[in-house]
């Protein structure tokens, strides 16, 4: 499937976050949103990631955007990962991958040799209007969160 462009109105999100509820992208109207995806809670990367998006989720909600992170972990390990590292960002369970496909971040990946499916770090910024204003496809997490956050001050 097609990811979606720059341009193009964000695909629908209903999904459960860490704490049970249900977040809808429709909750958040008039806001900009920071959705990124990561591969697994608690790896080396995806947790520098969502600690850099804790520590600038002031400077984030000051600008009146929202950030939401997805994996295909579940609820449960979700509640451990935030807890573990006191994180401060809603962080959706997509476990059947339905999110994932239609922002065209279920990928194939190779490491060592082995090829196999997997969540391609990447992140959606979507404006206010709901539409996808930037996006960021093989993301390397230093730099990342500053970059994210310049793009939403020049939204």
């Amino acid at each position: 499937m097609t990811q979606p462009a720059v341009g193009d109105q964000a695909p629908a999100i209903s999904l459960p976050r860490d704490g049970g509820e249900t977040v809808n992208l429709s909750d958040f109207a008039g806001k900009k949103i920071v959705l990124y995806f990561y591969p697994k809670d608690d790896t080396p990367g995806c947790t520098k990631e969502a600690i850099g998006f804790t520590g600038m989720v002031d400077a984030f909600a000051a600008l009146d955007t929202v950030i939401l992170g997805v994996s295909k972990d579940s609820v449960k390990k979700h509640d451990k990962f935030v807890a573990k590292h006191d994180l401060k960002i809603a962080l959706l369970s997509d476990e059947d991958g339905d999110l994932c496909e239609r922002y065209g971040t279920w990928v194939e990946k190779n490491m060592y040799g082995r090829t196999y499916m997997g969540i391609e770090r990447a992140t959606y910024l979507i404006g206010a209007d709901g539409k996808i204003a930037q996006v960021w496809r093989k993301v390397r997490v230093p730099g990342h969160v500053d970059a994210v956050l310049e793009a939403v001050r020049a939204a």
